[in-house]
């Protein structure tokens, strides 16, 4: 049956408005009761359409198609923002996400002239005590952050703000300037600056950020850089229908 299925598709060109019946069974080989038998069903789930001259693709096949092709042309989208980034900055670039508490990180792309980090593609980290956690933070709704604080703001290195009143803060500078900055909040030794991505300036989908070892990066100078990165890359999504936060979790 698939094959068939498969034929019918194969049947129409480009330059096609519509095929009928008989003409689907001369080029498919399949016979018209056949050919009519599919086409009914096709038409019923959509992956058809009628029209005044017989049937031609429908709405559903593109949208499958484009859901197909989404995470391809996303992360191909990303990678080649934070190859420029990583290039201009010759530190370590990170995509991650927020889920929950925790920001996940998406894609790492390791800088040959830097040390290793302790980030990993899949890892997950407390979202208050990391640059591109506080960047998400920043522009969330109100019930995430309190969600967060709710939970505790455990410490995971000698910087990480463990004091709501001070993380609000903190947050509050972030929106002001749309740059999160992070010194051994994370961990013993790491600083970070980072960005929101915001898809059609809305709540943030994933933050980009540029992360080093404490001494080897002037992060106040790094910030502008990642910021425009961030933006540049969420005005070019915007680009790309139905890219919501659930399409940059699927990168890794």
């Amino acid at each position: 049956m698939i094959a068939r299925v498969s034929l019918v598709f194969g049947a129409f060109r480009p330059e096609d408005e519509g095929l009928g019946v008989r003409e689907i069974s001369r080029r498919t080989g399949l016979a018209t009761s056949t050919v009519a038998r599919i086409l009914r069903e096709l038409v019923e789930h959509k992956f058809l359409e009628t029209t005044g001259r017989g049937v031609r693709i429908g709405l559903r096949f593109f949208e499958l198609g484009e859901q197909a092709a989404r995470p391809h042309e996303l992360r191909r989208l990303a990678l080649a923002s934070m190859s420029d980034l990583r290039s201009a900055t010759r530190h370590t670039v990170h995509l991650a996400v927020l889920d929950g508490t925790e920001v996940v990180y998406v894609i790492k792309l390791r800088s040959c002239e830097a040390p290793p980090l302790g980030s990993r593609v899949g890892g997950r980290l407390p979202a208050h005590a990391t640059g591109v956690g506080k960047a998400l933070l920043a522009f969330a709704e109100p019930a995430v952050v309190d969600h967060v604080i709710s939970e505790g703001l455990a410490r995971l290195g000698p910087g990480t703000i463990t004091r709501p009143t001070r993380l609000r803060e903190e947050l509050a500078a972030i929106r002001e300037s749309g740059i999160a900055y992070e010194t051994e909040e994370s961990g013993p030794g790491v600083v970070c600056v980072a960005a929101p991505i915001r898809y059609r300036a809305g709540k943030p989908i994933a933050a980009l950020s540029v992360s080093a070892r404490l001494g080897e990066a002037d992060v106040a100078a790094l910030g502008p850089a990642v910021r425009t990165a961030a933006i540049a890359l969420g005005r070019q999504a915007a680009w790309m229908p139905g890219l919501g936060g659930a399409a940059w979790a699927e990168l890794r």
